[in-house]
């Protein structure tokens, strides 16, 4: 700094003040940009470990509850149709009906099918259901509707009509409705539901 005159010893001080000034300005924290590490006294950590550990030991039972809650569902759903369509269940339910019909002794014949219209239930499941129409006896009948309740699929008879009964070869008419739950996916949403 000897070569240096007055002025220009006096504006290199300035120049690094201003220097100073602007990197401390630069490089400052922002107010809330930092992490605020709070300080809290031995008792209240010991609190909080106490909470944290009735947390924990909280866990476990409710992770078993759901474990139990998911095998009984499971269980239960065993008896939905799967199918990539409700009208794919709905042919399922006929090959089901024409399988029992077949297990009869004599078997029987299925006159006509219609595929009726798919509901939904729920937000998670729907109802599909055939209407079949047969010529048996009563007491036919009256076992096919419960081989259609003992199958593994979950079918139930919606509807049962007889016409006037054949007196020559003793059999009966009989219309059977039987409808099967299916995942709601398969259905469209109701307009409320949108």
């Amino acid at each position: 700094m000897n070569g240096l005159n007055e002025r220009d010893r006096r504006a290199l001080t300035l120049l690094l003040a201003a220097a100073a000034i602007a990197m401390a300005v630069h490089f400052w924290p922002e107010d809330g940009a930092g992490d605020v590490v709070e300080v809290a006294s031995i008792p209240q950590l010991e609190r909080r470990v106490q909470r944290l550990r009735q947390i924990e030991r909280s866990i476990e039972p409710r992770e078993q509850v759901r474990k139990k809650v998911a095998a009984a569902l499971t269980e239960r759903e065993k008896g939905v149709i799967r199918a990539e369509t409700a009208a794919q269940a709905q042919a399922q339910i006929l090959q089901i009906v024409r399988r029992v019909l077949r297990a009869q002794t004599p078997p029987v014949d299925l006159r006509a099918s219609e595929l009726r219209q798919p509901r939904r239930i729920d937000e998670q499941y729907g109802e599909v259901s055939v209407q079949v129409t047969l010529d048996c006896g009563i007491e036919q009948t009256l076992n096919l509707l419960s081989d259609l309740g003992g199958q593994p699929e979950a079918l139930g008879t919606v509807a049962v009509s007889f016409d006037t009964a054949n007196p020559k070869q003793k059999t009966v008419p009989a219309r059977i409705v039987i409808s099967a739950l299916v995942p709601g996916k398969l259905l469209p949403k109701k307009e409320d539901e949108r």
